[in-house]
């Protein structure tokens, strides 16, 4: 049973986690857009990387996939990841000037002309990504390309920290939904009359189907794909590849998955997301507990 006391304690503790967030991000944007993704990187690397124990989640995800991995090169994705992390939210946080930064990113990839031909054609598209680079800046320069797509996202616990955020995300392309069964209808909705909708495929799911991932079974909604062959809608991975600048970005648009079955078609998207990962290690999120539970039940 939760207690009052338990109750208070929590609501302290996401106010004050709402306030050191917002002073932080609002610290940031005191400084110009360049000197302020430097600093929110920097952090994420060497503060909030090793006091949040960040470190331990992604030495422990390596270890698992990555068994012979140099130990500088680990050392280097345990301050690399973390800030990737920071400079994402940092971006997604910055608004109007994040979308002027990535607006002009180039996109390539073989489903860009496919994606185009849907949006004209008003046939409906699932677009799948991943937690990598920063997939907020797809949304800004696919927004602009006349892409009417709907999100969705996990509502967080600190519900100041949610208002925020959602907000934050609604600037950058709206609409956006909760994840809850009134969320999932706006999402088919949307998605039914034409337009176009953004999943993320790497979550780790308590039921989903087990499928190799980095050369580990990993627990997999095979929910992409379902409403794909639903709703006789496109399945296409994109993905915003951050460059070595650290601040701009490459749009990625993959070729669409052929509809076969939910099962062949979700291996193909994490075979897609794993291709992604190991030629850029650095900007997946390995903080995830990607691997939990691994096993046959």
């Amino acid at each position: 049973m939760t207690t009052g006391k338990t109750t208070d304690a929590s609501r302290w503790k996401h106010w004050l986690q709402d306030r050191a967030t917002a002073a932080l991000l609002g610290l940031g944007a005191l400084l110009p857009y360049r000197a302020r993704m430097a600093l929110m990187g920097w952090l994420g690397a060497y503060v909030i990387g090793p006091v949040a124990g960040l470190r331990n989640r992604i030495r422990s995800n390596l270890a698992l996939v990555a068994p012979d991995l140099p130990r500088n090169e680990v050392e280097r994705l345990c301050r690399a990841v973390p800030a990737n992390m920071a400079r994402a939210i940092a971006e997604t946080f910055s608004g109007d000037a994040f979308i002027a930064r990535v607006r002009h990113s180039p996109v390539e990839g073989d489903g860009w002309t496919a994606l185009q031909a849907a949006r004209d054609n008003g046939r409906p598209v699932v677009l799948v990504t991943a937690h990598f680079g920063n997939y907020d800046a797809a949304r800004v320069v696919l927004r602009d390309a006349g892409c009417n797509i709907a999100g969705i996202y996990m509502p967080m616990a600190n519900k100041a920290f949610n208002r925020r955020y959602v907000a934050a995300m609604e600037h950058i392309a709206a609409p956006v939904f909760p994840r809850d069964r009134a969320g999932l209808a706006g999402l088919l909705k949307h998605l039914r009359q034409g337009d176009m909708i953004g999943l993320v495929a790497d979550h780790y799911i308590a039921h989903g189907e087990l499928i190799d991932f980095m050369g580990e079974p990993a627990r997999t909604a095979l929910s992409s794909a379902e409403i794909a062959l639903k709703h006789d809608a496109l399945l296409i991975p994109v993905y915003a590849i951050r460059q070595p600048d650290g601040l701009s970005f490459r749009i990625r648009v993959e070729a669409p998955v052929p509809h076969t079955d939910p099962l062949t078609m979700t291996k193909a998207l994490t075979a897609s997301v794993e291709a992604l990962v190991r030629a850029h290690m650095d900007q997946w999120m390995w903080t995830h507990k990607r691997w939990k539970r691994n096993q046959p039940r």
